[in-house]
């Protein structure tokens, strides 16, 4: 079994933010893949999906995007699962938006979500799909940019981008890491 975790904050106010691209994607699995209804569950919303042949489960944890950590920590304890059944999903602002970029393991990159995760799990080696949001313009502050919606023309490229990050969650999921980076990145 697979668990992938998408990152956000909870509430009307956050949905379309740059923040939240992370659950845009699992929404989007839960929309092609999804197997069952939500259930509160490990401080989230999870959905049990089959992605192609491959059980896994979608986390969005309500934790708010500072303690993704506690959501993640939680269903990998009660399900007994290793590193490699992870994927998270985040933005970044280092890539340009709509830039997709999957790794098998490294930093946070700053990402507050994917850093609490990293202090609860004790570990860095975990899979991970960022997708770009952006630098913020000159003179605007990096939490208000990220909580910030995208303009008419990036979110039509957001949108077909959280459309082809599920695509790479189900090539992950099925084939591994190395697969999706080559085919993805």
């Amino acid at each position: 079994m697979k668990l992938v975790v998408g990152l956000g904050n909870p509430g009307r106010r956050y949905q379309k933010t740059r923040h939240n691209v992370g659950f845009a994607v699992l929404g989007e699995l839960a929309r092609k893949f999804g197997a069952g209804g939500v259930k509160a569950k490990f401080h989230g919303e999870l959905v049990e999906a089959d992605l192609d042949g491959q059980r896994a489960l979608l986390l969005s944890p309500l934790t708010y995007m500072n303690r993704s950590g506690t959501a993640v920590q939680a269903a990998m304890s009660f399900y007994k699962l290793a590193q490699e059944d992870l994927l998270v999903i985040c933005d970044d602002l280092n890539l340009p938006v709509a830039k997709l970029r999957i790794r098998a393991q490294g930093s946070s990159g700053g990402q507050k979500g994917v850093e609490d995760i990293v202090r609860r799990l004790g570990t860095e080696e975990f899979a991970r799909l960022r997708i770009g949001i952006g630098v913020p313009p000159e003179n605007w502050n990096w939490a208000d940019y990220v909580l910030s919606r995208f303009d008419k023309q990036e979110s039509a490229e957001i949108e077909q981008t959280v459309c082809l990050a599920a695509d790479a969650v189900a090539v992950w999921a099925r084939q591994g890491t190395e697969v999706c980076m080559n085919r993805y990145n």
